[in-house]
Order: C-alpha cells, then sequence, then structure tokens
C-alpha cells in the first residue's frame, strides 16, 4: 500500500477529497520527522510508537580495500507497534 492508496482509501471513506486528505497525511508526516529530529518520541496509543534508537559504536570492514574502519555511534528512527497491533496482525494474517 502506498501513500496514494491511503489518501484514496480515507477520501472514500470519510468523503474528504482528496486534497484536503492528502494534505492531512502530509502534516502528519512532516510532525512525527519534526519530532524525531528534535530528539522526541511519537506515541500513539492502540498503533505504536515512533522512536529514537541509539546505534552503539562499532567497527566495520571495507571488503574491496580489505581495511577496517570504525563506524561512530548514531541514532536512527524505529517504529515500534502496539501490543493490539501485532496481536491484531498475528490473528489475521496468514502465514506464508
Amino acid at each position: 500500500m502506498t501513500k496514494a492508496d491511503i489518501v484514496t482509501r480515507i477520501s472514500e471513506k470519510l468523503g474528504i477529497e482528496k486534497g484536503d486528505v492528502q494534505a492531512t497525511v502530509e502534516s502528519f508526516m512532516e510532525e512525527v520527522k519534526y519530532s524525531l529530529e528534535n530528539g522526541d518520541n511519537v506515541y500513539l496509543r492502540g498503533f505504536g510508537s515512533f522512536i529514537i534508537k541509539t546505534r552503539a559504536e562499532k567497527t566495520g570492514r571495507n571488503i574491496s580495500k580489505n581495511t577496517t574502519i570504525k563506524i561512530p555511534a548514531h541514532n536512527i528512527p524505529s517504529f515500534k507497534p502496539a501490543k493490539v497491533f501485532v496481536e491484531s496482525v498475528k490473528s489475521n494474517v496468514e502465514v506464508k
């Protein structure tokens, strides 16, 4: 499912114009991104949390030059689904 599919579905469900729905979805994504960029986690009860995870410094390898490199500690955005969400997916989606 793409962002366009989400916009279309919400528009059809609520009877709101696609342009308005698209603006709302874009604004939501911008706010989540802005919060994470500023070090704040985003918690959506019943859905999940957009959180910042810290990766520790580690040693990596450059295979083409056969050298080791230091990968510095860094933060990455992550999504942690709510337990209700996880259970819903487990019970409704067939294992392939």
